[in-house]
């Protein structure tokens, strides 16, 4: 949805409440747990935001508040939605003079102990996929890793996209250049939310 104004609260609540009966609006659920979604632009961006135990639960506790959105030009909500398969949330982003209003469904969560898995890195995250409330189509994933045998944390972004709304696709160059700015803006949010937990 484009808008002229920012979406009240109560525009999201009601838009939400429509998405969340819907189903995806691409094809390849789950592309950022396997094989690569053929027919979509692959983003990936990889930071590291510092080492040890503190910096890792500084980061899971950064992706639950959504922190990876609070950007100014970027937001999710509601705030309080929980890191939760099948939970809908709402991505609003201004762009120029309009404000898009967009809707995801969480279609997985990462909570895997090094211990467990045997390679020695836990790893925090959850990737959501589009709704047909939004004027991109594809799947996005926030992942935080601890590789306990070199002590590094990781931040960690991968996108499979490709546009849906028609004004999108015409002016595609501009909206790779808005997903290069939040991945950009993203990384910057969450070295500086760990910083000040770690």
């Amino acid at each position: 949805m484009l808008t002229l104004r920012k979406p009240s609260p109560a525009t999201i609540r009601r838009f939400l409440a429509e998405q969340a009966r819907l189903d995806f609006s691409y094809h390849v659920i789950g592309a950022t747990a396997g094989a690569p979604a053929v027919g979509f632009t692959r983003d990936h961006t990889r930071v590291q935001l510092g080492a040890g135990a503190a910096t890792f639960i500084a980061g899971t506790a950064a992706l639950q508040r959504w922190q990876q959105f609070r950007l100014g030009w970027v937001e999710a909500g509601p705030a309080d939605t929980p890191i939760r398969v099948g939970e809908v949330v709402a991505v609003v982003a201004r762009v120029g003079p309009l404000w898009t209003l967009n809707s995801c469904r969480i279609v997985s969560v990462i909570d895997d102990s090094g211990d467990e898995s045997g390679d020695a890195v836990d790893r925090f995250g959850f990737a959501y996929g589009t709704l047909p409330g939004h004027v991109e189509m594809g799947e996005e994933r926030f992942l935080i890793e601890w590789n306990r045998t070199d002590d590094t944390v990781w931040y960690d972004i991968l996108a499979y996209s490709r546009p849906r709304h028609p004004l999108v696709r015409l002016g595609y160059p501009l909206a790779r250049l808005m997903q290069k700015r939040f991945a950009r803006d993203s990384v910057a949010a969450m070295q500086a939310d760990v910083a000040e937990g770690a």
